[in-house]
């Protein structure tokens, strides 16, 4: 009797339609993932030896392929994750601005490089590309961190092996059909598709780099998996955001502005403002200004232009959510806001919340928090404020509200994250680096930092 073998599947779900199922795609098998990772070692050479110029040709045409299949694009994320689609489409059009900025730069920022010439001998750095990538992004942005992690890489000379994660499947199948298209040589772009089982057996293959963003936790595994194979990991991994707000600001400014850093995509962002640090004279103000913002959310049917919050993006994230609001309420916490699942609906919806009377041995306060929930703690000095906002095993982002110029050089040196925005100024533009500090990550992406990190730098000199 011969064996039967079982086809694995990955099932896509709607959590806005109570987990309806949208659709199904056929994990790929190890044998399909050992010979896509054999083809890209294949034709890395060949891909490195094409030049910057060929490459930048290819990936614009990816580009304008891409742009024209926005609105499938936007809406496919929609049903698969519950980001209201007025937000997809924000996100997805977000991202012409990066590619046209990665297009344009990277001839110069991979160009030799002279570090010195008198007239003797000539010293320089070339930029070489690693090798064969692999890139692994998670749910929360699937087309923002799509183009992130893959077009840097086939730009610089990387040949790219990519796995979206299996609460968007659909999406990474949708994209590899667009990318099919576009005639890059076979074996320097493709796709692999499954969970967690598939991405770590990816990751042990014959590669030369990784590119992942995502949790903390798998991102650690990932980075001793690198270690043991003295590959180079770049991991862009969890935030717990903190905002400070000094009593020197006027109130109305800044409202927006932090309830967009942790509402938007329902809170499931890596860089969201996760902790709020309110001067205790500015505190019962600002209790009430953020009340009324959230009152005016329409929370629905993220296929409907009028909503502003939708879903969740599964039962899993919603369960954990409500797991660390309940750890909250039980040691003390008072539920200002929300705090519960709204009536009528029927799938990962969760209220947008406002918690008060945060101790640090709280869930909410020492966990990354990736739904609609913000956390309010109070202080007195500059000092206590920063020890607040560095009281955690995050370092991604931060923000600071103040109108003391003095205050915000001091404050740049102080709070430990790879990014400080005052006073709304976003750090999120294509020739700006971007990554964390302490278990938020390692390494960054985007600007010229962002290539070189892709790169093996290597030395010559000789005589002139």
């Amino acid at each position: 009797m011969g064996h039967i073998k079982i086809m694995k599947k990955i099932i896509s779900t709607n959590p806005s339609k109570n987990y309806e199922v949208i659709g199904k795609v056929k994990a790929s098998t190890k044998k399909e993932i050992v010979q896509k990772v054999a083809d890209a070692n294949h034709v890395k050479e060949d891909w490195r030896n094409l030049g910057v110029r060929n490459r930048i040709g290819l990936v614009r045409k990816a580009y304008l392929a891409y742009k024209k299949n926005q609105e499938k694009i936007a809406g496919l994320i929609t049903k698969e994750v519950g980001t209201p689609i007025t937000e997809c489409k924000d996100e997805v059009a977000w991202n012409w601005s990066y590619i046209d900025w990665f297009l344009e730069h990277v001839e110069s920022a991979i160009k030799d490089e002279i570090t010195y010439d008198d007239g003797k001998s000539l010293h320089k750095i070339i930029y070489e590309p690693l090798g064969t990538a692999v890139v692994i992004t998670p749910w929360n942005l699937p087309f923002d961190l799509f183009i992130w992690g893959v077009i840097p890489n086939l730009l610089v000379g990387n040949t790219v092996v990519y796995k979206a994660a299996a609460e968007c499947v659909l999406t990474g199948k949708l994209l590899e059909e667009i990318s099919s298209k576009v005639g890059f040589p076979k074996g320097v772009f493709s796709f692999i598709h499954g969970d967690s089982q598939e991405g770590k057996f990816l990751t042990e293959q014959d590669i030369d780099l990784v590119w992942f963003t995502g949790s903390t936790k798998v991102g650690r595994s990932i980075y001793e998996l690198a270690g043991k194979k003295f590959i180079k990991a770049l991991l862009e991994m969890g935030g717990s955001n903190p905002a400070i707000i000094f009593d020197d600001v006027d109130m109305d400014s800044l409202i927006d502005n932090v309830t967009a850093k942790r509402f938007m995509f329902c809170g499931q962002t890596c860089d969201a403002d996760k902790r709020i640090i309110v001067h205790e004279n500015k505190y019962d103000e600002f209790i009430e200004k953020v009340e009324k913002k959230l009152s005016t959310f329409v929370i629905g049917d993220p296929e409907d232009s009028k909503t502003t919050m939708g879903p969740l993006v599964s039962i899993k994230q919603l369960n954990l959510l409500i797991s660390q609001v309940d750890d909250a309420i039980n040691k003390g916490a008072k539920v200002v806001y929300g705090g519960k699942r709204p009536k009528g609906l029927k799938g990962a919806y969760y209220l947008p919340t406002i918690l008060t009377d945060i101790k640090r041995n709280m869930k909410v306060w020492n966990e990354e928090v990736f739904g609609p929930v913000l956390p309010i703690m109070t202080f007195r000095t500059e000092e206590e404020a920063v020890y607040i906002a560095n009281d955690t095993v995050y370092g991604l982002g931060s923000q600071v509200f103040t109108k003391d110029k003095n205050r915000i050089k001091r404050i740049s040196g102080l709070i430990d994250a790879g990014n400080i925005d005052f006073n709304g100024v976003g750090h999120f533009k294509p020739f700006n680096p971007f990554g964390g500090y302490k278990h938020s990550g390692m390494g960054r992406e985007h600007g010229i930092v962002g290539f070189r990190e892709l790169c093996q730098i290597k030395t010559v000199s000789m005589e002139k």
